[in-house]
């Protein structure tokens, strides 16, 4: 069984989805897994594809984007690892400290990340439905612990309650990531809201599975109390691959990291008002005022407010007690530009 659940309440797992970004050059898979690391987050994740095994040779392309792959099994194809490949990535994510995640498209794909091992099943929104790959998810997942988290980009909320429900009465350790399935997607389409309804609904780990090329809705995600954060990440803008508009570059994502954990900091340490002003109760009199006055001032004058000013700092009568001072008698007489004291008052 799993020794530690990979979501677990009070941080936010950040997840850099690499998808197919690497293009199919091994190479490029195991940088991404360092500049991931580096940058602070918890997993590197890919996608495990098997032409065969996923899609029939006539599969439509959603946008030809690939100048090099006539049909969109090519462009799988090409795609594809061997399995000495996954093992290899796995290894060096490992050694690296972040843990090692791939999402499955087939029930041979899911057969295959079992063998390498993994602590949690990412599974595309597109996926929810695919029931024999889920039976296959479902045999690992009991027999090692790990959890099983599904995207709904695509899901309307009948559909993720009979998947929850499925999991469930599987004994599966399920959670949910709100995901529109928009690339790049706009602030108005991210739906906050929807994460927060899902942990209502299903009271499960929820997090947020973002496209919109920025560091904003994770943060704003995070703050909100979710405990996983899935960004697409790239190099460059400047990089070749369909995922590359909604994606953050690895400096983006140190920034999104960095503000993640500051967050949890802030939540996890709620603050005493009363507590802090006392501690700063030295500061404070350097940065309030003292009532002060405005010209030489003779014994037994009557104060009236012509006769005084504030002024920093705040060690003498504090200017809050402005108005009771005024009407009062001086008891001898009080120079100009002084802090009033109460031994001056009749």
């Amino acid at each position: 069984m799993a020794e530690e659940k990979f979501i677990q309440q009070g941080r936010c797992r950040v997840i850099a989805e690499v998808a197919q970004a690497h293009d199919g050059s091994l190479g490029m898979a195991h940088a991404y897994i360092d500049a991931a690391a580096r940058a602070g987050a918890d997993a590197i994740k890919f996608q495990t594809h098997i032409a065969a095994a996923e899609s029939c040779e006539d599969e439509p392309w959603r946008v030809k984007f690939s100048l090099q792959d006539d049909r969109r099994y090519d462009y799988w194809q090409r795609m594809e690892f061997a399995e000495e490949h996954w093992v290899g990535l796995k290894k060096h994510a490992d050694d690296a400290g972040i843990a090692f995640l791939s999402s499955p498209f087939s029930v041979e794909s899911v057969e295959l990340l079992h063998r390498v091992g993994m602590p949690a099943w990412k599974i595309a929104s597109g996926q929810i439905t695919d029931t024999l790959m889920l039976e296959a998810v479902k045999r690992s997942a009991q027999e090692t612990g790990a959890q099983v988290l599904f995207s709904t980009g695509m899901s309307p909320f009948a559909e993720i309650a009979d998947v929850v429900s499925w999991a469930r009465n599987s004994d599966l350790d399920v959670g949910l990531f709100q995901c529109t399935s928009s690339y790049p997607c706009t602030p108005e389409k991210i739906g906050l809201n929807v994460m927060q309804d899902l942990a209502s609904r299903f009271s499960c780990p929820v997090g947020l599975s973002d496209h919109s090329g920025t560091i904003f809705p994770g943060l704003a995600a995070a703050t909100l109390g979710a405990s996983m954060l899935e960004v697409h990440v790239t190099f460059s803008r400047e990089q070749f691959g369909p995922d590359v508009p909604a994606s953050v570059t690895f400096e983006e994502l140190a920034q999104l990291t960095a503000g993640i954990r500051f967050n949890e900091q802030m939540r996890a340490n709620p603050v005493d008002k009363d507590a802090v002003a006392n501690e700063m109760a030295r500061m404070r009199g350097l940065f309030t005022k003292s009532i002060v006055t405005r010209d030489a001032i003779p014994a037994g004058t009557t104060l009236a407010i012509e006769h005084l000013t504030t002024k920093k700092p705040g060690i003498g009568i504090p200017a809050t007690r402005l108005a009771e001072i005024v009407g009062r008698t001086t008891a001898r007489a009080v120079p100009e530009n002084t802090r009033l004291a109460m031994e001056d008052l009749a």
